[in-house]
């Protein structure tokens, strides 16, 4: 009996050179897909800060003011729930 291994008949072999074009390949692409990322990123930065330069009032303002809607239009919907169900709020915690 011959005990010496032959690659060709004992199992896998494959050429390195697509492989190596392979990993080629993948590493052109993720630069690729990096340079896209940081490319939109800053356009849609580039974007935000002259839609804010745009604005009549500051964000911090435009916050506030989405603020005191959100929690007028909150307090008339709770209102015409127990409304609904018959119930008054206490006057103490209207506005």
């Amino acid at each position: 009996m011959n005990y010496s291994q032959n690659s060709s008949s004992t199992g896998f072999s494959m050429t390195s050179t697509p492989m190596v074009v392979s990993a080629v390949l993948f590493g052109a692409g993720a630069m690729l897909g990096i340079a896209g990322l940081i490319l939109g990123s800053t356009t849609m930065m580039s974007a935000a800060r002259q839609w804010f330069r745009g604005l009549d009032v500051p964000p911090s303002e435009a916050m506030r003011h989405k603020w005191g809607q959100t929690k007028a239009a909150t307090m008339a919907g709770a209102q015409a729930w127990q409304a609904a169900d018959g119930i008054q709020m206490p006057s103490s915690s209207r506005g």
